[in-house]
């Protein structure tokens, strides 16, 4: 796939997860403030039926009271009201008139905590007689002359007196309580036992607490724990007058707000994210497989051209070694005929070389490389991995020396193959030596592990290439410079075998200033 369009495709598909991602965010957020608008809509409402409620229930004490003659404390008899609301017809006039003249005195022989009461009771009823005869003059009740159909309206407006009392009543109660202390008014119980039964109707599922405030100040009556700094507190007016005016404020804290909103879209909102970070971690496992996939074609691609031109190499030589062999000249000349077998011996071991790593490679990695381990000694090992480079390295000019620190080095191993990862680190420590090769090899005991490290003068290599070099076939980029040949196995062989014998191998390096290789190997005694 073409680089360029390979990296819209990713950018195309990263910027629509990352679309999808703000959306659900987006989504979860407008639903959890929709919620809280809904709830805080729901709390304002039961808080307004608990004020009508409340404002209902002294109406209907205080009507009954003037209604029922037998209640204790009643402060104006039925008796009472029908000889306050007895009618007086006016012939000259022809308008009918309720009047309260004849007023029962004993009915307001009450303690004294009504005395008060009963005053202002007397004018309050005073106003009612004015309030009903203004409202029975403008029906014109006793009209002689009426139609059926004004007949028929004036018997329901007859049937609305009754309402139309009550509004007389209730305003009339709302001006006289205004005297009564709030906590004679409404108790703690009764404000709680409304706020459930409103709250529960709708589905509010949270604890609260409550006061009620007279002109911003706090009165008696109010919940233990509650408090004006709550960030969930709603206000509504109580005993609001027929004017609209209200000097008292119940305010409730709400103190589940935000987990009953919450608790709402938890299962909805904990399923988009679940499900989104399957989609995020799915995306990313893709694209990360599809990235290694195309490094791993780039590398295979360069491992076929490195693997060509090394079997290219030795095929040629192989071919002018036959064809001088064929020369009659040099066939009869035992030595160049030697020469040439030796020749074509070494081209062709050197290729099976090749092909063995990478069958060993493939071998263990899928776990067919059976590995016979004995007992040997590590510094064995390494003196008989030096022995097969060590002439390169004086022909170059340079050294290896061994510091062997470890009094112990008895592990259990497969000495060729454990030979052979000796070999390919010093043989990779000469590669990429510029100049003439420098290698120490130093062993430490610590507890019961024997550590081994190489260290060369080399060119080094970067922290992203520590982090690769144990990969198969991957090697180095250099630009267009290929002075170093190899098939990026040697270290990739290394450490499998190394991990096969519970050890592990690792790297550090800085450019410039060479590299060392450490191998840890648990000990036997």
């Amino acid at each position: 796939m073409n680089k360029k369009l390979f990296v819209l495709l990713v950018a195309l598909m990263s910027l629509s997860l990352t679309g999808i991602i703000f959306v659900q965010g987006y989504w979860i957020k407008s639903t959890i403030d929709d919620r809280e608008e809904q709830f805080s809509y729901n709390a304002k409402q039961a808080l307004i039926k608990v004020s009508e409620e409340i404002q209902n229930s002294e109406f209907e004490r205080y009507y009954f009271q003037f209604k029922n003659p037998d209640s204790i404390n009643s402060t104006l008899s039925d008796r009472t009201l029908t000889e306050y609301f007895y009618t007086n017809k006016d012939e000259n006039r022809n308008e009918t008139y309720f009047n309260s003249e004849t007023i029962l005195e004993e009915d307001y022989k009450v303690s004294s905590g009504f005395l008060q009461f009963a005053e202002d009771s007397i004018k309050f009823t005073k106003m009612i007689n004015k309030k009903v005869t203004d409202i029975v003059q403008e029906n014109n009740l006793e009209g002689g002359n009426l139609s059926a159909r004004q007949r028929i309206e004036h018997i329901e407006r007859l049937s609305r007196m009754e309402e139309v009392e009550k509004d007389i009543l209730r305003s009339a109660i709302s001006e006289l309580v205004v005297r009564i202390p709030i906590h004679n008014r409404v108790s703690e119980e009764k404000i709680r036992e409304l706020l459930e039964e409103q709250l529960a109707e709708r589905n509010l599922k949270t604890a609260f607490e409550f006061g009620i405030f007279n002109n911003s100040i706090a009165t008696t009556v109010h919940s233990e724990n509650f408090s004006l700094d709550h960030p969930a507190t709603y206000a509504v007016p109580l005993f609001v007058d027929s004017a609209g005016r209200s000097g008292y404020q119940l305010l409730v804290n709400l103190t589940n707000r935000k987990e009953a909103v919450l608790s709402s879209v938890i299962l909805m909102a904990c399923l988009s994210i679940i499900f989104t970070l399957i989609i995020v971690i799915a995306y990313s496992s893709a694209l990360s497989q599809l990235i290694k996939q195309r490094q791993i074609s780039q590398i295979k691609t360069d491992f076929i051209n490195n693997m060509t031109h090394e079997f290219k190499t030795p095929i040629a030589t192989i071919n002018l070694a036959l064809d001088a062999i064929k020369n009659p000249k040099v066939i009869e000349d035992r030595s160049k005929v030697n020469r040439y077998l030796q020749m074509i011996r070494d081209e062709n071991k050197r290729m099976h070389a090749q092909v063995e790593n990478v069958l060993r490679i493939s071998k263990l990695e899928k776990n067919e490389l059976d590995l016979k381990k004995e007992r040997h000694q590590l510094h064995d090992i390494i003196l008989d991995a030096i022995t097969h480079v060590e002439l390169i390295i004086e022909d170059r000019g340079g050294y290896v020396q061994t510091h062997f620190g470890a009094l112990r080095s008895s592990v259990l191993a497969n000495q060729d193959h454990f030979t052979n990862v000796i070999v390919n680190i010093l043989d990779n420590a000469i590669k990429y030596s510029e100049e003439a090769p420098k290698i120490d090899i130093y062993t430490t005991n610590v507890k019961n592990y024997i550590y081994c490290e190489i260290r060369d003068q080399g060119v080094g290599m970067t922290k992203l290439v520590q982090k690769k070099i144990f990969e198969k076939f991957y090697r180095e980029h250099t630009g267009d410079i290929h002075n170093v040949k190899g098939h990026g196995l040697g270290l990739a062989y290394a450490r499998q075998i190394v991990d096969d014998h519970h050890g592990q191998i690792t790297v550090t390096s800085e450019k410039g200033k060479g590299s060392t290789f450490i191998i840890k190997l648990p000990l036997i005694s």
